[in-house]
């Protein structure tokens, strides 16, 4: 019998429609590579598609806080939005996409709250030290003063830039003042009581301050002008000692000069001096009101056994002279003591200038002596 063509052979396999039909999954290695490559590419053109035919979402209204971000985009900072549009607010200008801060209005803007910063304290300081001044000030004060500042700025700023300028020193006067409430409950700004103490004239703190510590500068004064007593007493006793011993150096000389004229007979020159001739001849006139310092003289010649001073009289009057015993000489000590040469050789010449003098006085009252004799004798005769 023929065979009928449409019948299967028993051995044929049969696939049910639960499983996947054979060749659907790459077998080998080099199938799942294409695979991954193909997906790959198609995951690649699909994001493409969707990012080029995105819209972007409109910029919201500065104007409008409501507005929802889920249908717009936050407007950049320092920039202004209106109907999706952008621009720099003031005090801000352009520079590429981004605004950048405009220089010279916050150079004004700084100058003039520094400026209203001072006033506003040179009033509180002024308070402080009894004088007429404001402490508080209304939030119009503030703006009045900002306003007198910005018409004598001499920056040559647009209205919308004065107006920036303003806002910025309100602001910076908010941080910097303090708050306080007036009797009307009225808000008010005042200058921080230690930056209005710094304020404050020189003259006024050093009042103030003496005033707070009045016990200190008292107790302070006192001890000072005892120090400064007690300095120039040691100074003018110094000084007293030092002028003492150089006139008693120069009374040495002289009689040591007149004792010498008088041995050797050079003139006719008596070998001892008067006091007081001596005192008028050294010490000059402002010295002579002095009366210490020629007793401090007086010691220093009681101290020198080598001068001897007795009473003697002349002319009729009681005198007291000094005469030289030593028959040494006088340079000898003057050197080991230290004295200039200089300073030596004038005192020397001065002594034995003076010591001629009083020779040449004494020699002269002798002979008007002898001629009042001459004169008596002759009227006697």
């Amino acid at each position: 019998m023929p065979r009928r063509p449409g019948r299967r052979s028993r051995s044929e396999p049969r696939w049910s429609l639960s499983e996947p039909p054979p060749g659907l999954f790459p077998a080998g290695g080099e199938d799942l590579l294409r695979f991954l490559a193909v997906l790959a590419i198609a995951a690649g053109v699909a994001a493409a598609c969707s990012l080029f035919n995105r819209r972007p979402n409109p910029l919201c209204d500065s104007d409008s806080p409501y507005a929802a971000y889920d249908s717009c985009e936050p407007c950049p900072e320092n920039r202004r939005c209106v109907d999706g549009k952008m621009e720099c607010v003031q005090g801000f200008k352009k520079y590429g996409n981004t605004c950048v801060e405009d220089g010279l209005l916050t150079r004004t803007a700084n100058n003039i709250a520094e400026l209203l910063h001072r006033r506003v304290c040179d009033e509180h300081a002024r308070a402080l030290c009894g004088q007429p001044g404001k402490i508080s000030f209304k939030q119009l004060d503030i703006s009045n003063m900002a306003d007198e500042l910005l018409s004598n700025d001499p920056a040559r700023l647009t209205a919308d830039g004065i107006q920036v300028v303003k806002d910025r020193v309100l602001q910076s006067a908010c941080g910097f003042f303090e708050t306080a409430s007036t009797d009307n409950e009225a808000e008010a700004f005042k200058c921080p009581d230690l930056v209005a103490e710094l304020h404050r004239p020189l003259d006024c703190q050093v009042r103030q301050w003496i005033a707070r510590n009045v016990v200190f500068v008292v107790t302070f004064g006192i001890l000072f002008a005892a120090l400064l007593r007690i300095l120039w007493s040691i100074y003018k006793r110094r000084a007293l000692s030092k002028r003492a011993k150089q006139i008693y150096e120069q009374v040495c000389e002289i009689l040591e000069e007149t004792a010498i004229n008088a041995k050797i007979g050079i003139s006719e020159c008596e070998p001892w001096v008067v006091t007081s001739w001596l005192r008028d001849h050294l010490l000059v006139t402002r010295e002579r009101r002095n009366a210490l310092l020629w007793k401090k003289v007086e010691e220093l010649i009681l101290e020198d056994s080598r001068i001897d001073q007795y009473p003697k009289v002349i002319k009729g009057e009681s005198k007291v002279v000094l005469e030289w015993q030593a028959s040494g000489s006088l340079s000898g000590k003057i050197k080991m003591q230290g004295t200039p040469r200089g300073k030596t050789m004038s005192s020397s010449v001065g002594a034995i200038r003076l010591a001629e003098e009083i020779c040449g006085s004494s020699s002269k009252d002798k002979e008007e002596q002898r001629s009042a004799r001459k004169e008596g004798i002759n009227a006697f005769m």
